[in-house]
C-alpha cells in the first residue's frame, strides 16, 4: 500500500506542469511589465514634445502648466 503511494507520487508530474506555468505567466507579466514602462516615458516624451511645439518653445520648455 505505502509502496504503490510512493510510486504514484514519483510519477506525478502535475505539479511540475503548475510551476512550469507560473514560471512562464511571471515572465510574460514581467515583459508586460517592461514594454508597458517603456512606451509610457516614451509617449510622456512625444506629449512634452508636442505641448513645446504647439506653444512655439523649444523642446525643453515646461509644458506642466497646460
Amino acid at each position: 500500500m505505502f509502496k504503490q503511494a510512493f510510486i504514484d507520487f514519483w510519477n506525478d508530474d502535475s505539479g511540475l506542469t503548475a510551476v512550469e506555468y507560473a514560471i512562464a505567466g511571471g515572465l510574460v507579466v514581467g515583459g508586460m511589465v517592461i514594454a508597458f514602462t517603456e512606451l509610457g516615458t516614451e509617449a510622456t516624451n512625444q506629449i512634452t514634445d508636442l505641448c513645446a511645439a504647439a506653444s512655439g518653445n523649444d523642446a525643453n520648455a515646461d509644458c506642466d502648466g497646460l
